[in-house]
């Protein structure tokens, strides 16, 4: 029920609140710019946050690493989903939300009640490709592009030797095996990513509209989160579904046309659409909200999920922010990066990315 949700958020936010003691720095990081960890016990109290389960391998990392950096203080974060995460924030529930798409230009005004006039800002601090996996015995890899995709996902092709499929990848046996789509049943910033790329390069073979909520009048198997998905998958022969690459494990994944070939998510074609990517046009100077090119080029994956923490431009108290700044420097620094990587198999960011997202941290203030 979204009553209880809120409730827990705000009780969340409570024990985070009675935790956080006075530590009187306005640079929680002291000189430490590469948010390396070291023993600091400037930075005391707990830090809620709600979000996408995209996250979750990167923020245990995280956690980890921040608290041995800063032995006074805990992060707590409650893998809810993107939507819920936005929702919580929005609703002083939680001092940050983990969010695999930004905020929307609507939540960009909501935001200004909770973190004055500045607003809110869209960090990048994870990413990772979204695979395309399915579950076929003997099958590792398959050629797809976003139309082919699209009418799987939208009912259209129902057989895995469908022509549309076979004919791009000849030499491989494909069954008459049924084909189960799955997909998640919650608010899911990775829904949100993957219609949008269906949206932007099936060449019209996705006629819904893109959105975080899978479309209520197609069928297939739903479950939630990330882990309920790939869950979903691995147990149903036949099935094929949408998730962060970090999370399906065994499964096989399709590699995704984009331009002239077909482009698999290693890190190195991720990092190349990442570094293609633009930023969203009326957006404050921090605000470091990206629009990645789906229709692809030529060696770039092009599903990929950057995923945010989105924070306030200001809070009401010294310690938020000290806690804030301390925690966001050392998840978008280099090791935090590394740590994200080692836990999760996500993409480092750009350092240029870094570069903007520690400028932009640094700029948190008390109202």
């Amino acid at each position: 029920m979204k009553i209880s949700r809120i409730g827990r958020w705000a009780a969340l936010a409570a024990v985070g609140s009675l935790a956080l003691t006075a530590c009187g720095s306005d640079d929680a990081t002291g000189s430490r710019d590469s948010g390396s960890a070291g023993s600091d016990s400037s930075v005391s109290g707990t830090l809620s946050g709600v979000g996408a389960s995209s996250q979750q391998a990167a923020m245990t990392a995280w956690q980890s690493g921040y608290q041995s950096a800063h032995s006074g203080a805990t992060v707590q974060y409650s893998p809810d989903g993107s939507g819920a995460g936005r929702e919580a924030f929005l609703a002083g529930g939680a001092s940050f939300a983990g969010s695999d798409v930004p905020l929307t230009d609507d939540e960009v005004e909501k935001a200004k009640s909770q973190c004055g006039d500045g607003g809110a800002m869209d960090i990048p601090v994870y990413v990772s490709p979204i695979s395309v996996a399915f579950n076929l015995k003997g099958i590792d890899s398959l050629n797809l592009d976003a139309k082919t995709i699209a009418e799987i996902f939208s009912g259209k092709i129902t057989q895995w030797n469908d022509p549309a499929i076979a004919d791009q990848n000849e030499g491989t046996d494909l069954p008459d095996t049924k084909i189960t789509t799955v997909h998640r049943s919650d608010d899911s910033g990775t829904t949100k990513n993957f219609t949008d790329y269906l949206a932007d390069a099936s060449q019209g073979a996705w006629t819904e509209k893109a959105s975080g909520n899978w479309p209520s009048g197609l069928s297939g198997e739903a479950n939630k989160g990330t882990s309920g998905v790939v869950s979903t998958t691995k147990t149903t022969e036949g099935a094929i579904t949408y998730a962060d690459s970090s999370a399906v494990g065994d499964l096989g994944a399709a590699k995704i046309k984009a331009g002239d070939g077909y482009v698999s998510h290693e890190e190195e074609n991720v990092a190349r659409a990442v570094e293609n990517a633009k930023r969203l046009d009326g957006r404050s100077e921090h605000d470091i909200a990206l629009e990645i090119d789906h229709e692809g080029t030529d060696g770039a994956y092009p599903i990929v999920l950057v995923s945010y923490h989105i924070i306030c431009s200001a809070y009401d108290k010294q310690e938020t922010v000290d806690q804030v700044k301390a925690f966001e420097t050392y998840v978008t620094s280099e090791d935090g990066q590394k740590a994200a990587a080692d836990a999760a198999h996500s993409t480092p960011l750009p350092q240029k990315l870094r570069d903007e997202a520690k400028a932009a941290i640094d700029t948190v203030k008390t109202k």
